[in-house]
C-alpha cells in the first residue's frame, strides 16, 4: 500500500467530515426538539414524537459508522436520509413552532449531505 493510499484511507473527505457535522447537528435538534415537545405538555403527536426518535438515533449511528469508515455507511447515509426526509415532514405539520422549523431545516440539510455521501461512497 502507497503512502497516499494509506494517508486517503485515514483522513476523512471534507465532504465525509461535512456530512458526520450535519448528522451530530441533527441528532441535537432532534434531541432538543423532543424535550421541548414534551415541555409543551405532550401536544406533539406520537407520529411527530417517532419520527424524532427515529432522526436522533439514525444520524448518531450514521456518523458513528462513516467516523469508523464502515463498509456499511453508504447503506446507512441512504437510510439516514430518508429518516431526516421523514423527520422533516413531520416537523413541517406545525409551521407556527419555531422548534420544529429549526428542526426541519436540520433535517433537510443533513438528508441532502446523507444522500451526496451515499452516492459517493457506494
Amino acid at each position: 500500500m502507497t503512502q497516499q493510499q494509506t494517508r486517503s484511507m485515514t483522513a476523512m473527505s471534507k465532504e465525509m467530515q461535512d456530512c458526520v457535522n450535519a448528522c451530530m447537528t441533527c441528532h441535537s435538534v432532534c434531541e432538543e426538539t423532543m424535550s421541548s415537545c414534551m415541555q409543551a405538555g405532550g401536544q406533539a403527536q406520537m407520529q411527530i414524537m417517532r419520527a424524532l426518535m427515529d432522526c436522533a438515533e439514525m444520524t448518531r449511528m450514521c456518523a458513528d459508522m462513516m467516523m469508523r469508515r464502515s463498509p456499511l455507511s453508504a447503506e446507512m447515509c441512504a437510510m439516514c436520509a430518508r429518516a431526516c426526509d421523514m423527520c422533516a415532514e413531520a416537523c413541517m405539520s406545525m409551521p407556527d413552532d419555531q422548534q420544529m422549523m429549526r428542526c426541519a431545516e436540520a433535517c433537510r440539510r443533513c438528508s441532502e449531505m446523507c444522500r451526496t455521501m451515499a452516492g459517493a461512497t457506494a
